[in-house]
């Protein structure tokens, strides 16, 4: 980045969850962050500007990709993401081409509007928030395996079509993380059962996610792209 430049960062879904403490940590390191959410009357994480979009909704997800264009950013973080769990010989076209648009189309398309900017200036970095069933599935998770497999995918083919104009693409898979939407998809038997598959024993808190994510965001990393940071507690690795 070059001397004196403004550092700024977009975090998608960024008001609760793992969203939410990304942009809290970069905004201690000092980014001007904005978030994205669903709703026209939310807020951000403190200090941070708020920019309302419903992913499902193609005009305004094209609005939100061409501001994204002008901010200039330094970061982007593809962090919004979706799930709905049944069988695949009873699933909803409908609702399988729904989490296909909020988490594989949306970042395609912000990682499409921002890209020119970043090789422009020689400096990027773009972290895409994918999961462990980016690497791996259970049963029911047909559309947001589909949806995780293709996401880590296009930051592969990104990574190495931005990588010689300092632009570098990673993926952040996160395990079994303590936020609303796990606590949705597995109420508290499934988390009972699915902490005991995971080594260290426990969920991971939203700002360990947070952490990693800023490393990869930040200057100090330096050449790492194309890659896959995996963040499980152990779980992918039995």
């Amino acid at each position: 980045m070059a001397r004196g430049a403004r550092k700024r960062a977009l975090v998608t879904g960024g008001i609760r969850g793992i969203g939410a403490a990304i942009a809290t940590e970069l905004v201690r390191a000092g980014y001007e962050v904005t978030v994205t959410g669903t709703s026209p009357g939310a807020t951000g994480p403190a200090q941070c500007r708020y920019l309302a979009c419903e992913f499902t909704r193609s005009k305004e997800l094209e609005a939100l990709a061409a501001r994204a264009a002008e901010l200039e950013l330094s970061v982007l973080i593809n962090n919004a993401g979706i799930n709905t769990v049944g069988p695949l010989e009873s699933y909803d076209p409908a609702e399988f081409a729904r989490i296909q648009q909020v988490n594989v189309t949306a970042p395609f398309l912000l990682c499409r509007a921002v890209v020119p900017g970043m090789r422009q200036r020689r400096h990027g970095r773009i972290v895409n928030i994918t999961s462990v069933f980016g690497l791996v599935s259970k049963a029911g998770r047909s559309a947001y395996s589909t949806s995780k497999f293709g996401l880590l995918g296009l930051s592969r083919a990104l990574a190495l079509e931005a990588a010689g104009d300092n632009v570098l693409v990673n993926c952040l898979a996160p395990g079994f993380v303590e936020t609303d939407m796990t606590r949705g998809i597995l109420g508290t038997q499934g988390i009972a059962d699915i902490v005991t598959r995971i080594p260290i024993g426990r969920l991971a808190q939203p700002e360990e996610i947070a952490r990693y994510a800023r490393f990869l965001a930040s200057e100090e990393n330096t050449y790492m792209t194309g890659q896959t940071l995996v963040v499980d507690g152990g779980f992918t690795s039995g």
